[in-house]
């Protein structure tokens, strides 16, 4: 069964879906939004489990590819371009590859088309460990979880997700129960019967260690159009650490006649795969 996406439209031209990642919400991906608004109608979109979205049994990538999909057909988007960061990058290739001919060209930003063993143990076991019921604030939440999460950055984005209660306390808005217990399906790779033969663009993080040279086949057998820019200095939170430059790329493969190849010369972020 498809739920129907929490969502926000903004700016106007030709359509683009925005898909943040795991533990995140639509607001994570404002920056880009407001960035590409003057060139696109951007859609910006919870995901299940996720933000003011619906709640769900199930986190794997074919339900939310389709969730996807049913947004597009209630909004009446035929066709539309396609950018997600980590699961909603995945997410984003799952709908490309399910439904090739209602997408024109996707941008993935640092996750690749593959099984990644777990790698967020400390993080769900700090969620756990967090009884948002019992807290006074924030700052309350902040303190139990840094047993468990040193980066305090990471804190905060976590944290965004607990909202107030009107008798007391907080709550989390995302499915936590849910996305621990589907958390295999999270890591998962892309299913498909065959490639996205459009244009495809992967944006890595260049201190990031998601999209490495070893992929690069598996890249190749479902995007054969794909072409890899790496943004030095950044981690996996690319799109808030060089926005600008984020954006910039985005922007021009996007606008790009599909007849040429973006150019490298000039680019603010260097070509290719690495380990």
């Amino acid at each position: 069964m498809t739920l129907e996406l929490y969502h926000r439209v903004s700016g106007d031209g030709p359509p683009l879906i925005l898909l943040h990642g795991l533990f995140g919400s639509l607001d994570n991906l404002n920056g880009v939004a407001h960035r590409l608004s003057s060139h696109f109608q951007i859609h910006a979109l919870d995901l299940r489990n996720h933000g003011r979205s619906p709640h769900a049994s199930s986190m794997s990538y074919p339900d939310m590819a389709n969730d996807v999909l049913a947004y597009m057909s209630r909004h009446g988007l035929e066709r539309v371009s396609l950018l997600g960061h980590s699961m909603g990058g995945k997410t984003a290739m799952q709908v490309a590859l399910s439904a090739p001919d209602r997408v024109d060209k996707l941008i993935v930003a640092d996750i690749a088309p593959v099984s990644y063993p777990p790698h967020h143990d400390e993080i769900l076991a700090g969620l756990a460990a967090v009884d948002p019921a019992s807290l006074h604030s924030r700052t309350e939440g902040d303190r139990i979880l840094a047993d468990y999460v040193p980066e305090v950055a990471v804190r905060q984005f976590l944290l965004k997700n607990l909202v107030r209660r009107e008798g007391g306390g907080f709550a989390w808005r995302m499915n936590l129960p849910v996305i621990r217990r589907c958390y295999q399906q999270v890591t998962a790779g892309q299913q498909a019967s065959g490639p996205f033969e459009g244009p495809v663009l992967f944006i890595k993080g260049g201190n990031s260690n998601y999209i490495q040279a070893r992929y690069r086949d598996q890249v190749a057998r479902l995007f054969p159009r794909a072409e890899v820019r790496i943004i030095p200095g950044t981690g996996h939170w690319l799109h808030a650490e060089k926005p600008e430059v984020f954006a910039a790329l985005c922007e021009r493969f996007l606008l790009a006649d599909e007849k040429k190849a973006a150019p490298a010369t000039g680019d603010p972020a260097e070509g290719g795969y690495n380990e």
